[in-house]
């Protein structure tokens, strides 16, 4: 048991390290995206102000791990573009986002291994017990990312939903004070910023591609694509019918509006029902227990000197 100590400690240490890096860096990168899109979305165009490093080790790190990644980059153009794809639902929409996943992902398949070499030569535990570990922080380095890719997918996707019919009811709001379905969407994408800053950068992004002369059917189109949602298919579908044809493109919106809160209501009232089942299980596995012991366990001892008791 002393000898596991040190190894345990090192090896939390050493992982929690390397998780604040790692954690540093897509910070980092994230804030000197958002950084870009205020700049690009202010009217005033003033310089923004330079984002403060990560240190010297950070921008080491963001060399090696292109080179890191080469051993994990797919050959065939296939799997190359489908790991590109879900980075972009993902949301990380850098042209160097494959290269650090992969990065990253090396790195965190090849770290526990050298940890477990350096624990074993040192001697703190056994060899065998310190490779047996660093085999199995390995499996979990290589498919981890994926999972945390799933995960961040479905939460983005999770918060676009939420905050979708607000932007609709926003749109609405502007176009019957008299302004344009590209006026609306600009002036919509300012209001959201502070509430719902992650549609406000899609619909920034949106309404570039309409600056630059793609229609705008056809822009929200890419959204639905970069995001995978059904809900803004359909949008994009409903207002490539209103331009066709002619109709009223507000009272479109609204009537898509009002279909989007009642399937938000639907939802939560779905996963208000899920809870309970969810529920049951930690109480099953936690708070039954604890209060048979309390219940039965002054019983069990009661019984136990009781017995004791007769044996004498």
């Amino acid at each position: 048991m002393s000898a596991s100590l040190p190894m345990i400690l090192m090896v939390f240490l050493m992982a929690a390290s390397l998780t604040g890096l790692v954690g540093l860096l897509l910070v980092d990168r994230n804030r000197r995206m958002d950084v870009r899109l205020r700049e690009l979305s202010s009217d005033n165009r003033q310089p923004a102000k330079p984002a403060v490093s990560a240190g010297a080790v950070s921008r080491a790190v963001r060399k090696a791990l292109p080179r890191m990644a080469q051993p994990l980059i797919p050959d065939e153009g296939a799997e190359r573009t489908k790991l590109t794809t879900r980075l972009i639902l993902a949301g990380l929409y850098s042209p160097q986002a494959m290269t650090i996943f992969l990065g990253v992902k090396m790195l965190l398949i090849a770290v526990p291994v050298v940890i477990g070499l350096t624990v074993g030569s040192l001697r703190l535990v056994p060899t065998v017990y310190a490779l047996l570990i660093g085999a199995c922080a390995t499996i979990v380095g290589t498919i981890g990312p994926g999972f945390w890719l799933d995960r961040r997918k479905s939460k983005r996707q999770a918060t676009l939903r939420r905050a979708l019919p607000d932007a609709c009811d926003l749109i609405v709001i502007c176009m019957e004070g008299g302004l344009s379905l590209p006026g609306s969407l600009q002036r919509v994408v300012g209001e959201l910023r502070v509430a719902h800053p992650l549609l406000a950068d899609e619909l920034n992004i949106v309404q570039r591609k309409v600056k630059l002369g793609q229609p705008l059917a056809e822009a929200l189109g890419s959204f639905a694509t970069r995001c995978d949602l059904q809900e803004l298919k359909t949008l994009s579908s409903v207002v490539k019918s209103a331009e066709k044809f002619g109709s009223s493109m507000v009272k479109a919106l609204q009537n898509y509006a009002e279909t989007l809160r009642v399937q938000r209501q639907q939802k939560a009232e779905e996963m208000a029902q899920k809870a309970s089942t969810k529920v049951l299980f930690p109480t099953l596995l936690f708070i039954f227990p604890s209060l048979l012991i309390i219940i039965l366990g002054p019983a069990v001892i009661q019984l136990n000197e009781l017995m004791q008791n007769l044996n004498k």
